[in-house]
């Protein structure tokens, strides 16, 4: 069944590359395998965090903005980002991993222009036989920075650029993609190939999926993230010896996934 024939019906369950740019979509509600990790990119300002704020409730949420945010309410504000840029990004990925040991429904926000993230969650999800999904939102620089104006957050320039080039690159495989396969579902693109599907939204269909739902594995509901305090950096080996010294957080589950590379 390709992308058209599953945006006719009212739930929408991606699989393989599904493009929706410049299409009539009928679906208003995302459905995943159970425990699946949806990974949401795209440029700063395109509208990651707004659509995942709406379908969070519920399904654990791992957005690297708290992070900095916690970071910088303990900083002094004189003191640039800059300086404890890396404990921040650690605590990140460490959330990630802790986010992941619970083997709940995950909702991740990543720029995607940093693949090997991407692939350390697909190998982690594969080891507890989860799935890795992709929603991509394919919007121009000039819908970007008109968002980070909008919400008043900006992107350094340098910065931006990266992402945009990296972005670009990745968008422009999707477009390339072959025709669909014999069971009707296009492969997804090789630049891609850890992810189990991919869905490609534009400008206009960035808010048209009101909510997102996974196959049931638990009664309760999904705790929210687990709290970790920020890590302290050490005179000595950096914020990795740092990782490797601190004890777990409290309350997590004692299994973990395949360890978390280093920030880059």
């Amino acid at each position: 069944m390709d992308g058209t024939e599953q945006a006719r019906r009212t739930v929408l369950r991606p699989r393989g590359l599904v493009d929706l740019r410049g299409r009539e979509v009928r679906a208003d509600r995302l459905h995943y395998p159970r425990g699946a990790v949806v990974v949401v990119s795209g440029l700063p300002g395109s509208g990651k965090s707004t659509l995942l704020r709406a379908w969070s409730p519920g399904v654990l949420l791992v957005d690297p903005r708290d992070v900095r945010e916690a970071y910088q309410a303990r900083m002094p504000a004189r003191l640039p980002y800059a300086v404890y840029r890396p404990w921040a990004r650690l605590a990140y990925v460490r959330r990630l991993r802790d986010a992941l040991a619970t083997g709940r429904p995950l909702l991740v926000h990543d720029c995607g222009s940093r693949p090997w993230i991407r692939r350390w969650l697909a190998r982690s999800a594969a080891w507890q036989g989860r799935e890795l999904h992709v929603v991509m939102l394919d919007v121009s620089a000039a819908d970007a920075l008109a968002g980070q104006e909008a919400r008043g957050r900006w992107v350094p320039a340098r910065v931006f650029a990266r992402h945009h080039r990296r972005l670009t690159r990745l968008v422009r495989h999707l477009g390339a993609s072959p025709e669909p396969a014999e069971q009707g579902i296009a492969p997804v693109p090789d630049s891609l190939s850890e992810a189990a599907s991919v869905l490609v939204l534009d400008r206009a269909l960035r808010g048209h999926f009101t909510t997102i739902g996974f196959d049931r594995t638990h009664d309760a509901p999904a705790p929210s993230p687990p709290a970790c305090p920020a890590p302290r950096p050490e005179v000595t080996g950096g914020p990795a010896a740092t990782a490797l010294r601190r004890p777990p957080c409290p309350g997590t589950s004692g299994a973990r996934p395949a360890a978390a590379p280093p920030p880059r």
